[in-house]
């Protein structure tokens, strides 16, 4: 069993930046692959980025690549998500999520656990 927590959200303006943070409870943090999602309002939740257990693979989302980066602390056992040029359109709330599998996934049905969510909201 893994308990997933974000925090770090918030209201920023249009090219400014947040740092997401998910702490997970658990010793077998660093056999996880983690996944970043998000859930617009009226929107079905979308794939942001993931990392793979090690930390070594990530892959993003083509509406985030090169603003958004995912990184690891395994020892701290919490996954981030570093935000950069924050557009309107990246507003909504962001989930972490853990799964057990080897393989990068983009897929919310491959993940395992879920944290309850933070809320990012950029005005414009």
């Amino acid at each position: 069993q893994v308990r997933l927590v974000e925090s770090g959200g918030g209201l920023v303006q249009a090219g400014g930046s947040l740092r997401l943070s998910c702490a997970a409870s658990g010793r077998t943090f660093s056999s996880y692959i983690m996944g970043w999602f998000r859930q617009a309002p009226g929107k079905e939740r979308e794939f942001v980025a993931t990392i793979s257990a090690s930390g070594g693979s990530t892959y993003y989302a083509d509406s985030v690549k090169g603003r958004f980066t995912v990184a690891r602390d395994n020892a701290k056992n919490t996954v981030y998500l570093q935000m950069n040029s924050l557009k309107p359109e990246d507003t909504a709330v962001y989930y972490c999520a853990a799964g057990s599998r080897r393989a990068l996934a983009t897929l919310s049905a491959l993940y395992d656990y879920w944290g309850q969510g933070t809320q990012v909201t950029v005005s414009s």
